[in-house]
């Protein structure tokens, strides 16, 4: 792989870089950037965690199924992808640019070591100061200074943009509002809990006495009838006079504030596919979680693994592939009862269930075991109980 040089603007390239830099289009004026909302990085950084915690397979298809490959590829892609980066960290770097600051999109650089031929690094590219540009019906990217052409990048994409689907779109545009909505919300209710001007009573004063008619006269009234030296001290006013009451302030439940942005956040895990209980809202599901894992958590998982076989894999038979179990909701029950079965079916050994619950393989339960009432379904005649026998 080589670095190309490639000299050609583009018309989108200043209104790109304005999204990226200050965080807006020319179009869109006042737009919120997505990265600054604390409940839309919740939402972004536990899809990223998830997904970063399943190992990353080198499959390959054969006739008897499809098997897991152990190889230079697939250790580099799932343990050490680019220099100082772990598997995690290079997929949550992945993630959070598709989702948050890419905007749809997450430029990686292929680069090969010229005494091997080998992937040397996988190395992320800072969304900020990535272009795209096209040139003779080409697109390429300009990154800082430099020219890439696509053959030297891995180009991970969601939520396609519809007019150029090989571009992400994100969701600035869906989420804008709510996110502009929620950010409104926090500043009033931090104004309203640092607000000092409502006062916790109210003195009924009779309006005609010539004394309250100034402030000075009115600082008199308070002074002489009101204030007190010792805490506790019980007032002594003139009924005729005066008349004391107590009144509670408005909360935030009265001005509707909670009501509206637990809507907003139902909205966000809504667009962006999280359970709302991610967000504070409601109670933590199993079901709705392991049907997130599924689905949303499973979709970008997709995403990366085609990405990587489209970019990286030269051989027709072999795919990368995220593994998910272990992100599912499992107890120890689950597990036992599940992998019991299977051992009981003769299609997995105890070690492996032994592994599945977290314990070390034991020489003794290497073999294959089956209850001997399980026989090949072409032996089914031969049974002696058919032939009349004992």
């Amino acid at each position: 792989m080589f670095r190309r040089s490639i000299n050609n603007d583009s018309s989108n390239a200043s209104r790109f870089w304005a999204l990226n830099k200050a965080g807006y289009f020319d179009d869109y004026p006042g737009f919120v950037k997505l990265s600054d909302n604390p409940d839309v990085k919740m939402a972004a950084y536990k899809l990223a965690d998830l997904v970063s915690n399943m190992t990353i397979h080198l499959m390959e298809n054969t006739d008897g199924g499809d098997r897991r490959i152990h190889n230079g590829l697939s250790r580099k892609i799932d343990i050490n992808p680019c220099k100082g980066m772990t598997r995690k960290t290079w997929i949550y770097n992945i993630v959070t640019n598709l989702l948050l600051n890419g905007d749809g999109n997450s430029i990686v650089h292929i680069s090969i070591d010229p005494e091997t031929l080998l992937i040397k690094d996988l190395t992320p590219f800072d969304m900020d100061y990535v272009e795209y540009k096209h040139k003779k019906g080409e697109m390429y990217i300009k990154y800082k200074d430099d020219d890439y052409h696509m053959d030297e990048l891995i180009h991970f994409v969601t939520n396609p943009d519809p007019s150029q689907p090989w571009k992400g779109r994100g969701f600035r545009i869906e989420l804008g509002d709510i996110v502009k909505n929620l950010n409104q919300a926090n500043k009033t209710k931090n104004e309203f809990m640092r607000s000092n001007y409502l006062p916790n009573l109210i003195v009924k004063v009779d309006a005609l006495n010539e004394e309250l008619a100034s402030k000075e006269g009115r600082d008199r009234v308070k002074d002489k009838y009101l204030d007190s030296d010792k805490a506790g001290e019980p007032w002594v006013i003139p009924a005729d006079l005066l008349e004391v009451e107590q009144i509670k302030p408005l909360s935030l439940k009265d001005i509707a504030i909670n009501e509206s942005v637990e809507l907003d956040k139902k909205t966000i895990a809504g667009l962006l596919q999280v359970p709302a209980f991610f967000l504070g809202v409601g109670n933590f599901n199993k079901d709705e979680y392991n049907n997130f894992i599924n689905t949303r958590v499973m979709s970008i998982a997709q995403t990366i693994a085609q990405t990587l076989t489209r970019d990286l894999v030269l051989s027709q038979d072999w795919y990368f592939r995220l593994n998910p179990r272990s992100l599912y909701a499992y107890n120890i029950t689950d597990l036992v009862s599940a992998g019991g079965a299977m051992v009981q079916m003769n299609a997995m050994r105890r070690n492996e269930l032994r592994d599945w619950v977290g314990l070390d393989p034991d020489e003794e339960m290497e073999e294959l075991i089956v209850l001997e009432n399980y026989i090949p379904v072409e032996q089914l005649g031969d049974q002696e109980k058919l032939k009349g026998g004992e």
